[in-house]
């Protein structure tokens, strides 16, 4: 008589009901985790989809669901519900990131809490394990530096595409955008263009976008530029990361502001530069000190109109200072000018682009904040005896822009619809950056200093001096709020503490409510020394 398979049992496995992931993905991913780390081994017997249910709580569509699955892979043998076991691979199957280590010795507890099973781990030979592969880093050097760069991860439970929250940064007002509009002037050109969308475009961008950017940015920000050395790319963060991949070798100091935009970091990093952290003041850039600290940088990378995230902007005398360096080294400066048509005191500020006659300047603009991040449109305006290279560049990276979207934008722009839309939104963000002001002032008194929102989307909270803005942003947090941390956009630690409060997204009543939030999780973080989520 035949040897009969031993049943594993299910006691040990948690599947969360209230968790993003399927009952029946959490059940897979537990028994596939399992086979691969050979916990468990080849003819081991599972419970019938009937059984398993019944003993996890869920419907039998459940566990139907993740056998079918695991069978369709190759991890399962036997028709479901008459006897299923384990296959016996063939080799050792590529596991998902995190896949857990090997087991210990039988019956020590496997992932999840699953019971270690005796037996062979899926495979290896009868003889015993197998040799290890060689040791080697899962990343480059470079890769990691990357993957160690904060960025704002989406909190958790968030939807993908749902409501911004208070006070996310670098968001527009997404409820105020013409939808209608533009979705309008979208089908029109799908209707009417589709046919001679379809191919392989240039890779400089579609040429009637290129002249509507090249004619705003003379008319709104004082650029001086042609639609020749204008090059359409996926975002500002495109045009930032071709920028540093064609300007910089390893190695290439690069000076940066900081605290300063992790985005542009990221784009350095991934060039392999080595960043010389300059600090600022009401003047922003310290030239003078980063001549001092490394006077033969081959690159500088500002915010000069509105800076991020301290909010000063540029004076006059330090952006003829940064161009005289740039001229006089060979250098170049990056000129990242993301959010500038949003100035309410005054008209906005000239490029700095616009005061350089030697041809050191690259423009970094984007669509992102003017209209909406999804758009993933952007742009650069290059100096004329580079565009070649940067055409070149980016026709062996992105290629192009998607070809529907450019038109329509084009024609978004001809239609008025762009100046229109950033003269409403001008007026909106004002009374936003004021609610917020007195909302925080009413709410959190002492515990954060706020000042008058002049421009840009977002503004700089500061605590008390001592205070940790990171167990501040986490307090946040736990009350539903979202605070970027200062200290996380710096290569240094900043002087003071200060969160980053975003308004542009979050309508005035809203305003109201997640300010007396974020009150009360600094009155809990100073009293606790850690983050307390709110009563129920």
């Amino acid at each position: 008589m035949p040897k009969r398979a031993a049943t594993v049992p299910a006691t040990g496995i948690t599947l969360d009901p209230a968790g993003p992931v399927p009952l029946h993905r959490q059940l897979y991913e537990r028994l596939r985790a399992a086979i691969l780390a050979g916990q468990l081994a080849p003819g081991t017997r599972l419970p019938s989809t009937r059984s398993l249910a019944a003993e996890l709580g869920v419907s039998r569509t459940t566990a139907l669901a993740a056998y079918q699955q695991l069978g369709d892979e190759g991890y399962l043998d036997g028709r479901v519900g008459a006897g299923t076991t384990v296959a016996a691979l063939s080799g050792p199957a590529p596991g998902p990131p995190g896949t857990p280590a090997p087991p210990g010795p039988p019956g020590t507890p496997g992932p999840q809490g699953l019971p270690g099973t005796p037996g062979t781990p899926a495979g290896r030979g009868r003889s015993g394990a197998a040799p290890a592969p060689p040791s080697r880093p899962a990343l480059s050097a470079r890769g990691a530096a990357l993957a160690g760069i904060p960025w704002r991860r989406r909190p958790a439970g968030a939807r993908p595409g749902g409501r911004p929250r208070a006070f996310q940064l670098g968001v527009p007002a997404l409820d105020a955008f013409p939808r209608q509009v533009w979705a309008r002037t979208l089908t029109r050109r799908a209707r009417h263009s589709l046919g001679e969308l379809l191919g392989y475009q240039d890779p400089a961008g579609y040429r009637p976008l290129r002249e509507a950017i090249a004619a705003y940015l003379g008319m709104a920000r004082g650029v001086r530029c042609t639609p020749e050395r204008v090059l359409v790319v996926g975002g500002a963060q495109a045009g930032l990361n071709l920028a540093a991949r064609l300007l910089l070798d390893p190695g290439d100091p690069v000076w940066v502001e900081d605290p300063g935009y992790y985005g542009a970091r990221g784009a350095l990093v991934g060039a392999g530069a080595r960043q010389v952290p300059v600090p600022l003041d009401a003047d922003g850039l310290d030239v003078d000190g980063a001549r001092r600290r490394e006077p033969g940088a081959r690159l500088a990378y500002v915010t000069p109109s509105h800076q991020f995230p301290l909010g000063v902007t540029m004076s006059l005398p330090r952006r003829l200072a940064l161009l005289a360096w740039a001229e006089e080294a060979g250098a170049f400066v990056l000129e990242d000018d993301y959010d500038s048509e949003y100035r309410y005191v005054g008209r906005p500020l000239p490029a700095l682009q616009g005061l350089d006659r030697a041809g050191r300047v690259i423009y970094v603009g984007s669509f992102s904040k003017v209209l909406f991040p999804a758009l993933r449109i952007g742009y650069l305006v290059v100096p004329d005896d580079l565009v070649d290279a940067f055409t070149a560049a980016q026709r062996f990276g992105e290629i192009h822009v998607p070809a529907l979207e450019q038109a329509a934008l084009a024609d978004f722009i001809a239609g008025g619809h762009l100046g229109r839309h950033v003269r409403r939104m001008r007026g909106l963000y004002a009374a936003r950056g004021r609610a917020l002001v007195r909302a925080v002032r009413r709410a959190a008194g002492e515990a954060l200093e706020v000042r008058s929102a002049h421009a840009g989307l977002h503004l700089v909270g500061w605590l008390p001096a001592g205070a940790d803005d990171r167990a501040a942003a986490a307090a946040a947090a736990a009350h539903q709020v979202e605070a970027q941390p200062l200290s996380a956009h710096a290569l240094r630690p900043p002087a003071r503490g200060g969160l980053l409060l975003g308004y542009a997204a979050v309508p005035e009543p809203e305003i109201e409510r997640a300010a007396g939030r974020l009150a009360a999780a600094l009155r809990a973080a100073d009293r606790r020394g850690t983050p307390r989520p709110p009563r129920p």
